[in-house]
């Protein structure tokens, strides 16, 4: 069963270098371990989604320009998420502010065509179905 994903729970993206973690702040009001909980609408850029270092996507506009600069060749540049869907899919039956609760089986697509999941849920007590 899926678990319940909260504060600090680690996340990569398919095309960024490095882990990062999730910032939940806690406006929703429900916490596990004291840490607060997250729905699918925590995925506001530089807010719950840190950078994941150096991103090597070809549609983000920072790596064509650099790419373009070195004459064709892959130029990683600084992450900056371009995430503006919520996560999908949320759990269909635990909601958390009105909002499905985000479990670590869910994904978010960034703009630049990164996909970004979990490594590690943030706790390991509590699932959500």
């Amino acid at each position: 069963m899926p678990q319940q994903v909260c504060m600090g729970a680690m996340m990569t993206c398919s095309f960024g270098v490095a882990p990062s973690s999730l910032v939940v702040l806690p406006v929703n009001r429900v916490t596990t371990n004291y840490m607060p909980d997250a729905n699918i609408m925590d995925n506001k850029p530089l807010v719950n989604i840190l950078p994941f270092g150096m991103c090597s996507s070809p549609a983000n506009p920072a790596v064509a320009a650099a790419t373009a600069a070195a004459l064709g060749v892959l130029t990683p540049m600084p992450c900056t998420p371009a995430t503006v869907a919520p996560w999908a899919p949320g759990s269909p039956t635990v909601m958390i502010a009105n909002m499905p609760a985000l479990n670590n089986t869910c994904t978010l697509n960034c703009m630049w065509g990164g996909v970004i999941t979990f490594t590690q849920a943030g706790q390991v007590t509590v699932e959500v179905g």
